[in-house]
């Protein structure tokens, strides 16, 4: 999934400019994007310097987690990023749950400005990742209740939400997918059967084991139906303690946030393959159906005159068609694929023969 980055162009693009600027610049810009998050960045002339940068979004769970402001976890892991240009401004601004304080200034000369103001735009999806990383954390741990936990619903895009259900030794993660066309559903079957089949071989006995059915599993029992009514049923990943261990868990945390997103991106490339395939057909077809014989390749034929004279003269329309037609009966003829209906035979004896008729009068020929 190397192919979705974590930060935001858009924002990227921002800071960069405040970065390069050879004048101070006064920016008081709002930015929106996918998933209901909004970036708030100011930039004055008087301290160009400085630039403040807020952040609203809603948070991946209202469960185990805080219902307002950001876990120390999180905070810890912006302030990663570069202890000296970030600074989390404490309390953040009026409706936004992260402020942070940017010294461009102080970015290090050894350290490539362009990496750091990537991680900065990368923000929105450290706060997420630091949400689910601390779930998966805790399967290191030994649980007090060996039983089943229920299952926590965690929202990373609107109306496709993702169930992480904490057990003994391991964690599951249900993924409810819906599609609106149903073309997209079969592509999408076809996909997780192929990923099961994949899984179960040598060579990805490593990876988490993934399963698809089309009811719901048991650990979804007791949710409410709107979120278990489906097309296109449920994908489901165990994950161990060794897939989450050292640098893995950042790896995890993101396919898994990021899984709705692959399955749309490869439904959309398998229809655009299927959809070049069936174009380049058509082509080679109708290649075949308009190449003429040699003797009838061009449009037109040679009328001699006189003897230096030569005059082009163009065939007529219905000539030309009765000459198309005529090729395309040849073709078909020489394919000798005979339509077979069933129970049409009977029906031609019986109701399509021609009667005979029959008169006792007898006629003689006459000379």
């Amino acid at each position: 999934m190397a192919c979705f980055e974590r930060a935001s162009p858009s924002l990227k693009k921002i800071l960069l400019k405040i970065y390069r600027a050879e004048k101070p610049l006064e920016i008081d810009h709002h930015l929106h994007e996918f998933g209901s998050v909004e970036y708030h960045i100011q930039s004055s002339v008087s301290n160009p310097h400085l630039a403040y940068l807020s952040i609203s979004m809603p948070l991946l769970s209202q469960g185990d987690l805080p219902s307002y402001g950001i876990s120390r976890y999180t905070t810890e892991m912006i302030k990663g990023i570069s202890s000296d240009v970030v600074e989390i401004v404490e309390p953040a601004k009026a409706g936004y749950q992260l402020t942070l304080r940017l010294h461009f200034a102080k970015i290090p000369r050894n350290k490539d400005p362009v990496k750091i103001i990537t991680d900065i735009s990368a923000v929105q999806a450290t706060i997420l990742s630091s949400q689910l990383k601390e779930m998966l954390r805790k399967v290191n741990y030994d649980d007090t209740h060996q039983g089943m936990h229920k299952p926590i619903k965690l929202v990373y895009h609107t109306r496709e939400p993702f169930y992480v259900s904490r057990q003994p030794q391991k964690i599951i993660t249900v993924f409810p997918m819906r599609f609106k066309e149903y073309s997209d559903v079969i592509i999408a079957t076809a996909f997780f059967q192929e990923l099961m089949d994949v899984g179960i071989s040598e060579k990805w006995a490593k990876a988490p084991p993934c399963c698809w059915s089309p009811i719901p599993p048991p650990e979804l029992r007791g949710e409410p139906f709107e979120d278990l009514s489906t097309n296109g049923g449920f994908v489901t990943f165990d994950i161990a303690p060794r897939h989450i261990k050292g640098k893995r868990l950042d790896k995890a945390v993101w396919n898994l946030l990021n899984f709705y997103a692959y399955v749309k991106y490869h439904v959309k490339c398998t229809k655009g393959f299927i959809q070049r395939r069936m174009r380049k057909r058509l082509d080679s077809l109708v290649e075949v159906l308009q190449k003429p014989n040699l003797e009838e390749d061009e449009h037109t034929k040679m009328v001699q005159g006189c003897r230096r004279t030569r005059k082009w003269v163009k065939l007529p329309k219905s000539k030309f068609l009765k000459r198309k037609c005529g090729e395309f009966i040849k073709k078909i003829k020489r394919i000798r694929f005979r339509l077979k209906i069933q129970g049409f035979l009977r029906f031609r004896q019986r109701w399509l023969k021609i009667p005979k008729f029959s008169s006792s009068m007898k006629y003689t020929k006459l000379n």
